[in-house]
């Protein structure tokens, strides 16, 4: 669970760390401040940026475009920094983010041919582009797409037809070299498939307060000792793998494009046999005589962010806190109405898809959440874009809080921007293990 903070897509962590190693980032182009520095304005208010040179004059000529939701595209021009700044403006008229993406198009010397690619920005990808994002009236986002009117039906009955199925836990003890802990793998019988994961406790007596991790997207090997280390600080551990496969195995037989697995049947979604992996999870960590028997904390960043917000409304009877760094899995069919929609990525073209896409978004399942919620978000998130997790939280029926980074793009794409969200989570987590209740701040500055 040190992994946590990155919540890292592996096919883009694998692209994202390939470009440096191939060039050199130039010095920062460009700086951009913001006319309020929370990136949060009001509707009827200005919203804009001035922008400087960084510490090197520009190397390039750059355009820009300001989009709302990343989607509509508003206004778009050319930087003019002759006299120093330039500035980018524009009246905020209803509840939306805005995202600017500024990007070079040629060379800044008379007679110099375009080169032939850029390196630098501040996006994480070292492709020369910078974005940077605010946020108008984002409390008052809606719903892009009608909530399925037999939605709690359907995951009603799913998770009625897994009940009636015996769990038959078998654990399998592993080694490790965290003293004080005791750590198996475990394997589960879920409705249609099986759940796996790590299992850890501190070896003395005693009952404990629970924390179920959930994982960002890929195939891969779960880090057994970062669980081993969480349950030397108390807890009783449960990392639930996201796919069928032992948690040790880096790939098992899972496809590589499982997000495209069955998206046009919401009977034969891979999201499917997932979420009620994560529920049969719940139902086992119930039945150990070591929990507390009333805490339960949900984690996870991206796709886990994804799962845990699902669980708590799958689940909401028994959780105490929902802990989510830039979830993904909201707002799917935003692309069909003005919002670049990001993870799963399904293809809004196909109706099938976009129909079955609704019983998986988080946010349908958030009005069935009544744990206090933590979300943090990216304000320049293309992976998570920060239109959905805004969506999802205006859906929340009880305490929540919400964590803008206005400079942080997906975070491990830029990982020194979202540093406050794994900050917060570790100290909301550490208070519950200390007995405390999470008390939400609302919209945290």
């Amino acid at each position: 669970m040190n992994r946590f903070p990155h919540c890292i897509f592996v096919a883009l962590l694998c692209a994202s760390a390939a470009l440096p190693q191939a060039r050199t980032p130039i010095e920062q182009q460009l700086s951009f401040a913001p006319f309020h520095a929370s990136g949060i304005y009001e509707v009827g208010e200005t919203v804009g940026w001035t922008i400087t040179p960084g510490a090197v004059p520009p190397t390039y000529a750059y355009k820009w475009t300001l989009r709302r939701n990343n989607a509509v595209v508003l206004q778009e021009g050319k930087l003019d920094l002759s006299s120093g700044t330039d500035t980018i403006r524009i009246e905020g008229d209803q509840p939306e983010m805005l995202y600017l993406a500024v990007e070079p198009y040629g060379s800044l010397t008379p007679g110099a041919p375009p080169p032939a690619e850029y390196t630098g920005g501040n996006t994480g990808r070292n492709n020369g582009l910078y974005a940077v994002g605010a946020a108008v009236a984002p409390l008052k986002l809606t719903l892009s797409t009608p909530r399925p009117a037999d939605f709690d039906a359907f995951w009603d009955a799913r998770l009625a037809a897994q009940a009636k199925l015996p769990i038959n836990p078998v654990l399998t003890p592993v080694e490790t070299d965290v003293p004080g802990v005791e750590l198996s793998t475990f394997a589960l019988d879920a409705l249609g498939s099986h759940v796996h994961g790590y299992l850890a406790r501190p070896k003395q007596e005693g009952k404990f307060p629970a924390l179920i991790q959930l994982q960002y997207a890929g195939v891969y090997a779960l880090n057994a000792r970062a669980n081993a280390q969480r349950a030397a600080e108390g807890w009783l551990v449960l990392n639930v793998d996201s796919h069928d496969k032992l948690p040790s195995e880096p790939l098992g037989d899972v496809p590589r494009a499982y997000a495209a697995v069955g998206n046009t049947d919401r009977e034969k979604s891979y999201f499917l046999a997932m979420y009620l992996r994560d529920s049969r999870a719940l139902d086992y960590l119930f039945t150990r005589p070591d929990w507390d028997g009333k805490t339960v904390v949900l984690q996870g960043g991206s796709m886990g962010g994804q799962q845990s917000l699902v669980l708590a409304g799958l689940r909401p009877e028994k959780i105490t806190a929902v802990l989510t760094c830039v979830p993904a899995g909201a707002d799917t069919n935003g692309d069909l109405h003005g919002r670049k929609a990001g993870y799963p990525n399904w293809p809004s073209g196909n109706p099938d898809i976009m129909r079955t896409a609704l019983y998986f978004d988080t946010v349908n399942f958030a009005s069935r959440i009544k744990a206090p919620v933590l979300a943090g978000m990216g304000f320049i998130d293309t992976i998570s874009p920060p239109a959905g997790v805004w969506t999802m939280l205006n859906q929340l029926p009880g305490a929540k809080e919400a964590l803008p980074m206005i400079e942080s793009e997906h975070d491990n794409l830029t990982p020194d921007k979202g540093r406050a969200c794994p900050a917060r989570t570790k100290e909301i987590r550490d208070a519950i293990l200390h007995g405390a209740a999470f008390q939400p701040t609302g919209l945290r500055p």
